[in-house]
């Protein structure tokens, strides 16, 4: 796994995008989601999820919030160091996620992100955890007026996109992307190895060459690559 994190940490989700599509997979990127203004941009891990449903008012009191198995509160115990919280609000930003208090102690439990397609509250202070935290708006209201966390580690959608326990989060200043934990491998090294490749390829265009015969890659240009490899490690 440090091998594969080490390989998706240098890669961007667009790349990931692209080895995703050659496999077929067209809807991996949660839409309307980005990083909050301040905080960190990247993130990389396995996810761990939460599933939400719209609160109701005999069940979405505030003494579930002290109930150790309310699954919101549970989640921030029980998320492993190394993953990353990802939580269904529905496309819902009307009521918070979560506020800067679950971020710090998900931070100092060594989580590597929380990621909804909901808001937070508390952004400021959030930001100044250095913390990567990736939501679709503010949202200064508690959670239970509109949001009740109701299971973990199931299936979810986040941001229009099937998100299940372990698959891979890898998140940028573009977006974010889900790789299904059964490609993960695959797809982080064929991204590294584009990454690379697309390296070559800005050289030579900004040395005035044409996309043409270069990218997509062509026989000729995968050779002048492996020259251009060899070069830079002499």
């Amino acid at each position: 796994m440090s091998d594969v994190r080490s390989k998706l940490e240098g890669v961007s989700v667009a790349t990931l995008t692209t080895a995703l599509f050659k496999r077929g997979f067209r809807n991996q990127v949660i839409a309307g989601v980005r990083p909050l203004p301040g905080g960190p941009v990247r993130v990389v891990g396995p996810a761990f999820t939460v599933r939400t449903i719209p609160a109701r008012e005999d069940k979405a009191t505030a003494a579930v919030l002290a109930d150790r198995n309310y699954p919101q509160r549970a989640a921030i115990e029980a998320a492993p160091a190394g993953s990353v919280l990802v939580m269904d609000s529905r496309q819902d930003a009307r009521a918070a996620s979560g506020g800067d208090i679950l971020m710090a102690r998900l931070q100092a439990r060594g989580v590597a992100g929380f990621i909804t397609d909901g808001g937070m509250r508390d952004c400021p202070d959030i930001a100044a955890l250095n913390f990567p935290v990736f939501q679709s708006a503010p949202a200064p209201s508690i959670s239970l007026t509109h949001h009740l966390a109701v299971d973990t580690q199931v299936p979810i959608a986040c941001g229009g996109v099937a998100v299940f326990p372990g698959d891979m989060i890898v998140g940028d200043a573009d977006g974010l992307v889900v790789i299904p934990a059964e490609i993960t491998d695959d797809v982080a090294e064929e991204a590294a190895e584009m990454t690379s490749y697309e390296a070559f390829v800005l050289d030579e265009v900004k040395g005035g060459a044409s996309i043409f015969g270069l990218y997509p890659a062509t026989d000729e240009s995968r050779q002048r690559y492996q020259d251009w490899k060899s070069r830079a490690k002499s």
